[in-house]
């Protein structure tokens, strides 16, 4: 039976989740609350919503925050989702990044996905690099983060479901994947080139270890924030960018009404946005 909340209650553990990580849960997805947190406060013997807010406010470790993000965010992803951009990322602009750090005389080159869930995404980005054999004179750095700690953990494993795979190109299938009864394990090789950590969007002190950046991938997140919130993670994403640096977002999310900063880029119908 799902533990109700009240509209009280509600409201303070939605102040709560937003001071802490940006996510927004508007008034019309009190059920969600109340699905995602229910059973934990079952299972952790709290009194109700209220004791386990307090618990999370004052006696809590780091460890019962991690569950909380763990509980309130989705971790809907595979591999090349949203395929467009792998071939733009592929083709034109990693030309580009090639070229301008060139010029600089820059002999690596980063990318940072910002949520990265179970690791699809950046190990979808390690294999279009290695598709670039001119890359090879480039130290290649991927970073991957996210606030769920769990999600973290499973990425590391780099072992995945028929589900991810599904949208593999079979050339991409042999060259990277094992297949052990429907268990697909990725290849040292991708798996060495990207280095998993947990960032908070929000936490100034997070963000700050990660700069120079040549491309970012932040696809389908600020969908989950409100206008100051997406505006305080673009600011961060920004800062964390190279001069004309390139951003990635979701194909149906926007910057228009949140920063003038960068400028959208049209690459074969696919939208980017570079850092002016």
């Amino acid at each position: 039976m799902t533990l109700p909340i009240t509209d009280e209650v509600f409201k303070q553990f939605r102040d709560f989740i937003y001071e802490k990580s940006g996510i927004f849960i508007p008034d019309n997805k009190k059920y969600f609350l109340e699905n995602r947190l229910g059973r934990r406060i079952q299972e952790k013997n709290f009194k109700g919503y209220e004791d386990y807010l307090y618990n999370l406010k004052y006696d809590a470790g780091k460890n019962e925050l991690a569950k909380l993000y763990d509980l309130i965010t989705t971790n809907e992803t595979f591999f090349f989702r949203e395929p467009q951009h792998f071939d733009v990322l592929k083709g034109e602009l990693l030309n580009r990044v090639i070229s301008e750090n060139t010029k600089a005389g820059r002999r690596d080159i980063k990318i940072w996905s910002a949520a990265s869930s179970t690791g699809e995404e950046p190990c979808t980005i390690a294999m279009v690099l290695l598709e670039r054999p001119e890359l090879n004179m480039f130290r290649k750095e991927i970073y991957a983060s996210d606030i769920s700690e769990s999600v973290l953990e499973s990425a590391k494993t780099g072992i995945y479901g028929s589900y991810s795979i599904r949208n593999v190109p079979d050339e991409y299938l042999k060259r990277y994947f094992a297949n052990t009864n429907q268990q697909y394990t990725l290849s040292n090789n991708v798996k060495s080139m990207v280095k998993y950590m947990k960032i908070n969007l929000m936490e100034d002190r997070d963000i700050k270890a990660l700069r120079g950046l040549d491309v970012i991938f932040c696809r389908n997140v600020l969908i989950y924030f409100d206008d100051k919130a997406k505006q305080k993670a673009v600011s961060q994403l920004y800062d964390a960018l190279r001069p004309n640096g390139y951003l990635f977002i979701g194909t149906s999310e926007s910057l228009h009404n949140v920063t003038r900063a960068f400028r959208p880029v049209v690459i074969n119908k696919v939208i980017i946005y570079q850092k002016i």
